[in-house]
């Protein structure tokens, strides 16, 4: 076994973060209970904000981002995992304050992983991801709620990113009415061909409200989107319908009113995926892997190498990435 490896290594120097594609070593890696032989990565928003120095997130430098792998173990004293077993990982706050899957090889505590999924090759697992499975947790905890595809549509907003076009693809797989949210008109094709039925213009939701309620249009809400957008969405979903908030892509702020809490019962559901225990991520990876439907995830999916995750994270806070970008390593 090879010591020597790829990776990107960030570094400040004067309060400015650098990048660069350089060689480590095995023993260069963190502590941990299982070594992995990094196959794939991905391109996250939160990636773009640890590439770039953005909010904080990493507190130490040198530091290896990518907070999300699948690969080969290659080494476990874990009683979870073996020397050859296939796994994934996302969250637990790996590419933040532990180094995480921009190398060709990672340890991390096992108790981090999860065993890769029949039906999914690490190439796929990657295009899921964070967003993935963020967006089965969103659709997870709607479905909780009672909303079911006889209770209306279902609005995604931020539809094009790697979130939004993953649950575009699962709710109409479910058979739900899809209606994508999204600025960019040039792929209004693209979310009708994963399964969107209706395309709402972002500026329709962008603008504060003008009235705390306004009329009952959907049942249930994926929003990624956050601030004004969310508020909007609050003040269209019908009576008892939940809104699955996990993004803040227009800001953390929410100025809205307790009406449409009051007066039509809607839920408003955290979806949190960084410390989802490791029971539900297996339910969670487990209906990915049956409800995901693979043409549609190859379809938003584009390869990329380690030398292109820098501009790919500029891009990924630019909104200029539709769908999932996955890195090879």
């Amino acid at each position: 076994m090879a010591d020597n490896f790829k990776a990107l290594v960030l570094s400040q120097a004067d309060d400015k973060i650098e990048n660069q594609v350089t060689e480590l070593s095995v023993d260069d890696l963190p502590e941990g209970d299982v070594l992995v032989r990094v196959e794939y990565s991905d391109v996250n928003y939160k990636d773009g904000m640890v590439v770039n120095g953005i909010g904080g997130l990493v507190r130490n430098y040198p530091h290896v981002p990518g907070i999300d792998f699948a690969g080969v173990v290659e080494e476990s004293s874990h009683a979870r995992f073996k020397v050859g077993d296939k796994v994934v990982l996302t969250g637990w706050r790996v590419g933040e304050v532990h180094w995480g899957g921009y190398a060709q090889k990672a340890r991390v505590n096992g108790d981090w992983l999860v065993a890769l999924p029949d039906g999914l090759s690490t190439r796929q697992a990657m295009a899921v991801g964070t967003a993935g499975l963020t967006s089965m947790l969103c659709v997870k905890a709607l479905e909780d709620h009672g909303i079911t595809p006889a209770a209306g549509p279902v609005l995604v907003t931020g539809a094009a990113g790697g979130v939004g076009s993953v649950a575009v693809a699962i709710l109409a797989r479910l058979g739900y009415s899809v209606g994508a949210s999204t600025g960019r008109e040039a792929l209004h094709d693209y979310l009708k061909s994963l399964g969107a039925s209706e395309i709402v213009p972002r500026a329709d939701l962008s603008e504060p409200n003008k009235r705390p309620l306004e009329s009952e249009t959907w049942a249930g809400a994926v929003d990624t989107v956050g601030s004004t957008t969310l508020a909007r969405v609050l003040a269209q979903v019908k009576y008892g319908g939940s809104v699955a908030a996990c993004g803040l892509a227009a800001g953390p702020k929410l100025e809205t009113t307790v009406i449409p809490f009051l007066l039509r019962g809607v839920n408003l559901l955290g979806i949190d995926s960084v410390m989802q225990p490791y029971e539900n991520r297996v339910a969670v990876w487990n209906r990915i892997a049956s409800d995901l439907p693979h043409d549609k995830l190859e379809e938003m999916t584009e390869v990329i190498g380690l030398d292109d995750v820098a501009k790919a994270a500029s891009d990924i806070l630019a909104g200029q990435v539709r769908g999932r970008l996955v890195v090879e390593l």
